[in-house]
């Protein structure tokens, strides 16, 4: 299977916790350390034939992908501001990536989804 089909299936599995659909389906969000340790650190079952986030990384670029940034709104008041950023830093963990050749809701368009 070619990267995007192996994202798919692993997706649509359910087997993992550290990677799956968001933003009703248009997105792929990723626990980037528990995909290191769930996923990349498989001895022996590896999925994507790589142990590194970046190179990972570099497979979602090389297939049309695009990382997308979260912002949160921010409180005025300091007690508030300090508890948005507690969790906006947790947060910051999960990974968004986007491909419009890659919708839960439309499984055809895959097959669009090249290598640059």
């Amino acid at each position: 299977l070619r990267f995007p089909q192996k994202l798919w299936k692993m997706l649509e599995s359910g087997k993992f916790q550290s990677i799956w659909w968001s933003e009703g389906g248009k997105c792929v969000a990723i626990n980037k350390d528990l995909f290191e340790a769930e996923v990349l650190g498989r001895e022996g079952q590896q999925v994507f034939h790589t142990e590194k986030i970046k190179s990972f990384m570099r497979q979602l670029n090389a297939y049309g992908f695009t990382k997308m940034q979260r912002n949160f709104p921010r409180s005025a008041s300091l007690p508030e501001f300090l508890a948005e950023e507690a969790a906006a830093s947790a947060h910051s963990q999960i990974l968004y990536y986007y491909n419009p050749s890659f919708n839960r809701a439309h499984p055809w368009l895959l097959e669009t989804c090249k290598r640059r």
